[in-house]
C-alpha cells in the first residue's frame, strides 16, 4: 500500500466528473466576449455580418473540438496540446506549442484580475483598483491550491450562472422583440435598417471573425482537463457533443436578439468595453424591457465571467507548465506534485508571472502593453496546433494499419474538419489588424502580430538545439501509456479491495 500511495503522490488526481467537463467547456466560451464585445461585432458588420461571422467561427470551433476529443480520448494527458504536437508532428512544435499556451494563459490571468478591478469600480469607485486585483488573484490561487475538484466545482457554478443569465436574456429579448415586454415590438426591422443586414461587406465580416474568435477562446480547455477526468472516454465526447449545440444556440440567438432590439448604428454598441458595463448590449436589452436594475445584475454576472476566466487560466497554465516539465521541456522543479495532486511549484510559478504582469500595469504601462500584445494571438496559434496534430495523428493511425473502429471517439468529416479549422485560424491570425498593413504602420503590425515571431523563435530554438525533424508517419508514437496506467490503477484498486475482504 505504501508503494501505491507514493505513486499516487507523483501524479495529478483524476477527480473531474462529466458534469464538470461539460460546464467547463461551455462556460469557457461564454464570457465578456459575448456579454460585452458582441455589440462591437454588430456595429462593425451589421446584424447579418455578425451572425455569419459567429456561425463560421462556431463551426470551426466545433471541428477543433471534435479533433481534440478524438486525441484526448485516445491519449488523455494533462498537457494535451504540447504532448500531441510533440508526438504527432515534431518535438520542436510541441515545445513551442506548450510554452505558447502557458504564456497565453499566464498573461490572460493578469489581464482578467485587472478587469475584475474595473468591474468592482462600478460599485466601489473610491477603493484603489489594485486592491481588488490582489484579492481576486489570492482567491483564484487558493481555489487552485486546494484540489482539482475545488477548481472543477468553482468552474461548474460560475459557468452555470453565465448559462442561466444567457437563457433569461434570450427569453426577455424574444418577449421584447414581439412586444410583450418593453412597449412596441421591433420584429426584424433592424435587419433592414439603412445598410443592414450586411455592413462593410466581406472586410467587415473578416474583422468580426477576429472578435468572434476571441469570444470562443477557452473551449479547448476540455483537452487540458481530460488528464484529470475520472473517465475521459465517456466525459470528453459527451462534453464536446453538448457544447457545440449550446454554444451555437447561445451565441447566434443572443446576437440575433441584440440585433433585433438595438440598431447597428447605436453609438452604445461602438463603446462596448469592460470598463463601462452600463452599455453592455445585455444591459441595454434588459433596460429596454423595463428592468431597472439591469446594470447591477449584469455587472455581477460579468464579474463571475472574469473570475471564471482567470480561474481557468490559472488551471490551464499550471497544468501546461507541469506537463512541459514532465517531458523535460521545462525545469524539473515544476513536475513535482503535492499530496492533493496539485503541481504546486507550477502553480507558484504561474501565479508569480501573473502577479508580475499585473504589477507592471501599475509601474509602467509599456511593459504591461507589451506582454498583453505578445499574448494576443497565442490562443489561435494553439488552435492551429490542434488542427495540425489531429491531421497528422489520423494519417499516422491509418499508415500504421489501424482502423477508426478502434477509436473510442472518432471525429466526423476527416480531413475536412482539421483542414477547414487550419485555414480559418490562419485567416483570423492574418486578419488581426489589416488596417495597419493598409497604412504601413510597422509599429502597429509589430504589436498586433508579436505572438507569431515569438512562437517561431521558440520553435527554431528547440529545433536547432536538439536537431529535431518532422516525425515520419510510420514512426509516430501511437502507444497509450496513460490508458495503461489507468488500467493498472484500477487493477491495483480491485486487488486491494479483494485483499481487504479476505482479511
Amino acid at each position: 500500500m505504501k508503494e501505491q500511495t507514493q505513486s499516487d503522490q507523483n501524479h495529478v488526481k483524476r477527480s473531474l466528473q462529466t458534469r464538470h467537463l461539460s460546464m467547463i467547456a461551455l462556460g469557457g466560451s461564454i464570457g465578456t466576449g459575448l456579454f460585452v464585445a458582441s455589440g462591437q461585432a454588430i456595429s462593425q458588420a451589421g446584424p447579418g455580418g455578425a451572425i455569419v461571422a459567429y456561425v463560421g467561427i462556431g463551426l470551426m470551433v466545433y471541428f477543433l473540438m471534435t479533433s481534440l476529443g478524438e486525441m484526448a480520448t485516445y491519449l488523455p494527458v494533462t498537457g494535451s496540446f504540447a504532448t500531441y504536437s510533440a508526438r504527432f508532428v515534431d518535438p520542436a512544435f510541441g515545445f513551442a506549442m506548450g510554452w505558447n499556451y502557458w504564456f497565453n494563459w499566464a498573461i490572460t490571468l493578469a489581464v482578467d484580475v485587472s478587469t475584475a478591478a474595473l468591474v468592482m469600480k462600478f460599485w466601489f469607485p473610491h477603493i484603489p483598483q489594485w486592491t481588488w486585483s490582489v484579492i481576486a488573484l489570492a482567491v483564484i490561487f487558493l481555489i487552485n491550491a486546494l484540489s482539482v475538484r475545488s477548481f472543477g466545482e468553482t468552474e461548474y457554478w460560475l459557468s452555470l450562472i453565465k448559462v442561466v443569465t444567457v437563457i433569461v436574456f434570450l427569453i426577455v429579448g424574444l418577449l421584447t422583440i414581439i412586444g410583450i415586454m418593453g412597449g412596441h415590438a421591433t420584429y426584424l426591422d433592424n435587419f433592414f435598417y439603412k445598410k443592414a443586414p450586411f455592413v462593410g461587406g466581406i472586410p467587415s465580416i473578416l474583422s468580426v471573425f477576429v472578435v468572434a474568435g476571441f469570444s470562443f477562446q477557452g473551449t479547448e480547455l476540455v483537452g487540458i482537463t481530460a488528464g484529470e477526468s475520472e473517465n475521459p472516454a465517456e466525459s470528453v465526447p459527451r462534453a464536446i457533443k453538448q457544447v457545440f449545440w449550446r454554444i451555437l444556440l447561445f451565441y447566434i440567438l443572443a446576437i440575433f436578439v441584440i440585433a433585433c432590439i438595438i440598431p447597428y448604428t447605436s453609438p452604445n454598441l461602438l463603446g462596448s468595453s469592460a470598463s463601462d458595463i452600463a452599455i453592455s448590449p445585455f444591459t441595454l436589452v434588459f433596460r429596454r424591457a423595463g428592468l431597472a436594475s439591469a446594470a447591477s445584475v449584469m455587472n455581477a454576472v460579468i464579474l463571475t465571467s472574469v473570475v471564471s476566466a482567470a480561474n481557468s487560466g490559472m488551471y490551464a497554465s499550471t497544468r501546461m507548465l507541469f506537463s512541459l516539465a514532465e517531458d523535460g521541456k521545462a525545469p524539473a522543479i515544476f513536475k513535482k506534485v503535492n499530496k492533493r495532486g496539485i503541481p504546486f511549484p507550477a502553480l507558484i510559478g504561474t501565479t508569480a508571472v501573473g502577479l508580475f504582469t499585473f504589477l507592471s500595469s501599475i509601474w509602467g504601462d509599456q511593459i504591461y502593453t507589451f506582454l498583453v500584445a505578445a499574448s494576443g494571438l497565442t490562443g489561435f496559434i494553439a488552435w492551429v496546433g490542434i488542427a495540425v496534430s489531429h491531421y497528422r495523428f489520423r494519417r499516422a493511425f491509418k499508415v500504421q494499419g489501424h482502423s477508426t473502429d478502434e477509436l473510442i471517439y472518432s471525429a466526423k468529416w476527416f480531413p475536412f474538419g482539421p483542414l477547414l479549422s487550419f485555414v480559418l485560424c490562419i485567416l483570423v491570425i492574418i486578419g488581426q489588424d489589416l488596417k495597419s498593413f493598409a497604412h504601413f504602420d510597422w509599429q502597429a503590425i509589430l504589436i498586433s502580430y508579436m505572438s507569431v515571431p515569438l512562437f517561431l523563435i521558440l520553435f527554431f530554438y528547440y529545433k536547432i538545439k536538439h536537431h529535431t525533424h518532422m516525425i515520419p508517419l510510420d514512426q509516430v508514437d501511437l502507444t497509450q501509456p496513460e490508458i495503461a496506467k489507468q488500467k493498472k490503477a484500477l487493477a491495483d484498486k480491485f486487488a486491494a479491495q479483494e485483499a481487504e475482504e479476505k482479511k
